[in-house]
């Protein structure tokens, strides 16, 4: 434990500015996303942004082009949002529009998360076995499987489906163990901390569903 808060103190010390306010902007996107606040796409532009041109700077050209998706993303995103909320009609949407909850909370079968489960683990197999192969990639296989599950699940935050943030759990805790093992402790410690937002992130999203579904249809 005493190597993992060394890695920490040396890691925050190495920080830029840029990096400083790219993680900032991380966490505000989870906090505002999980209180369904339009503003959340503005956090997560900006951090993406900033955290494009870091990893392409340091040559992670893989982690540089899916902090792109996430940038296309965030735009993504805004537009559903903000597009639901103008196509609404009456002072209940104009109260609420700034908030972006005129966009419902939605669910999907269990078939469906099966074949995207599966879909996941099959893409992730294939590209870490070509990782394997033809690269010096570490971890190739968990490197895949939390790459392409973040493309997937960006996609449900952006549809507000509500199992995005069981999803993200699971991503980030196997994140936690690849930053560790590259001995990257200070992302591994913002993992973490994405783990406890987004357990807090389900029960607050799960209670607006409840609430919504409680709702008459024509009320």
């Amino acid at each position: 434990m005493n190597e993992f808060y060394q890695g920490v103190l040396s890691a925050a010390q190495a920080m830029s500015i840029w990096e400083v306010v790219a993680v900032i902007l991380g966490v505000a996107y989870l906090v505002l996303a999980m209180r369904q606040n339009i503003l959340c796409w503005y956090a997560a532009f900006g951090s993406t942004a900033i955290f494009s041109w870091l990893f392409w700077d340091v040559s992670l050209v893989m982690e540089s082009g899916l902090n792109v998706y996430y940038l296309i993303m965030a735009v993504y995103g805004w537009w559903v949002w903000r597009g639901k909320a103008q196509a609404d009609q009456g002072s209940n949407a104009l109260v609420e529009k700034s908030l972006g909850k005129t966009v419902e909370i939605k669910t999907w079968s269990l078939s469906r998360h099966g074949l995207i489960i599966g879909g996941i683990v099959l893409t992730s197999l294939a590209t870490g076995y070509g990782l394997e192969q033809n690269t010096s990639a570490a971890l190739p296989y968990l490197d895949s499987f939390t790459t392409w599950g973040a493309v997937i699940t960006t996609y449900m935050v952006a549809q507000k489906v509500l199992e995005n943030w069981l999803y993200w759990v699971v991503i980030d805790v196997v994140a936690i163990y690849l930053y560790i093992d590259r001995e990257l402790y200070l992302t591994a410690l913002l993992m973490a901390i994405y783990v406890v937002l987004a357990v807090i992130g389900w029960f607050m999203w799960l209670k607006e569903y409840r609430q919504q579904e409680a709702i008459p249809a024509n009320a």
